[in-house]
């Protein structure tokens, strides 16, 4: 693509609806991680789109294989060594969140890290570590495709 036609996302997003910037620092972990499930939910779309042209039933199988939560709670089991400090605290602020739902299909105990991954995911999104959640993320697609 052009470098001309390449703005960032979320500049988009804030400067065209004459929003401010959050500070995710400010968020509740349980906030962080109703943003970091949509953002990895697209990060996902976007990988299974990059896999070539196929049924947007398979796709949608695909993508919903990985965003679930069992395979979000995998997904952090291989990441966690990975995170520094700052990032593991994030993580388990989101996993030890009370919620008063749970996932219709996952043990507690995948719910609930999978509730710290999207934290994390959130957290990394709304303060423009964009490289490394896409890191991460591709650590733990990595070690699941095996």
């Amino acid at each position: 693509m052009e470098e001309s036609l390449k703005k960032d996302l979320v500049d988009c997003i804030y400067d065209n609806l004459n929003i401010e910037g959050t500070d995710p620092s400010q968020l509740s972990p349980l906030v962080l991680a109703y943003i970091g499930d949509s953002i990895f939910d697209l990060i996902i779309k976007t990988w299974v789109i990059s896999q070539g042209n196929m049924q947007v039933n398979k796709m949608n199988k695909k993508t919903s294989s990985i965003v679930k939560a069992q395979t979000q709670s995998q997904m952090v089991g291989i990441i966690e060594p990975y995170l520094n400090e700052h990032e593991e605290a994030v993580y388990k602020r989101g996993r030890n969140a009370k919620s008063y739902t749970s996932a219709k299909n996952a043990s507690v105990g995948d719910y609930r890290r999978a509730t710290g991954f999207e934290a994390l995911m959130g957290y990394l999104y709304l303060s423009g570590q964009y490289d490394r959640m896409t890191e991460l993320v591709k650590k733990g697609l990595d070690s699941i495709e095996e």
